[in-house]
């Protein structure tokens, strides 16, 4: 798990802000990706980009070249679909019913440990929760199913005294490919009912494969 992980909330931010992190969520998927089954950059593309080193030097660059007007050809980005990527019954986000204060429950409802397929990287980049008063205190990426290593987590509770109830993450969480993983919240709130907490995730795959 990250070390800097915190969540910011939307009201503390201006449309600049929330526009350079969502591009740089975009940046760090691609950037990724690069070089694997899901697509590549040529150095025409982006003059260097094959010398460049290390993960964050490479999604600057590819940051960079995005907010110029450019976008690397190999791949394409669209918003996570829940039927769609994780086979969920409904396009929503929804967990399971929150019956006990402290438990973990998915938020893809029935669903608890989503299977990335081999060709898509997952990019989370914030959180909201739609349901009032707010029923849960964290949330939570586990790779390895319901119960596996925790990549990321965040506390949701620091949304609570804002006019919307929504934030940004510090950093990207990236789900790899042809692996299991779980989007969790803890229940602070023992409502007996689902909560509607969504999240902005973007789905990096080869250009082409879902959209024409």
């Amino acid at each position: 798990m990250g070390s800097r992980t915190y969540i910011i909330p939307s009201d503390d931010m201006t449309l600049t802000d929330k526009t350079n992190y969502r591009v740089s969520a975009i940046a760090a998927g691609i950037a990724r990706a690069h070089g694997t089954n899901v697509g590549s950059i040529g150095d025409d593309e982006i003059p260097g980009f094959s010398k460049l080193g290390t993960a964050e030097m490479k999604t600057a660059s590819v940051k960079n070249y995005i907010m110029g007007g450019g976008w690397p050809k190999a791949f394409d980005v669209r918003e996570f679909r829940p039927v769609l990527d994780a086979a969920s019954a409904l396009d929503q986000w929804n967990t399971a019913a929150l019956a006990a204060v402290g438990t973990a429950y998915s938020c893809l409802q029935a669903v608890a440990a989503p299977a990335n397929p081999n060709n898509r990287y997952l990019v989370f980049y914030k959180m909201g929760c739609e349901t009032v008063p707010m029923p849960i205190a964290l949330a939570i990426f586990r790779k390895g199913g319901a119960t596996g290593n925790i990549l990321a987590q965040f506390d949701a509770e620091q949304l609570i005294n804002h006019q919307n109830i929504e934030g940004y993450f510090s950093e990207p969480v990236v789900i790899d490919p042809a692996i299991t993983y779980a989007v969790q919240v803890v229940c602070r709130i023992a409502t007996g009912l689902l909560a509607r907490v969504q999240f902005g995730c973007l789905v990096v795959e080869p250009q082409g494969q879902t959209i024409a």
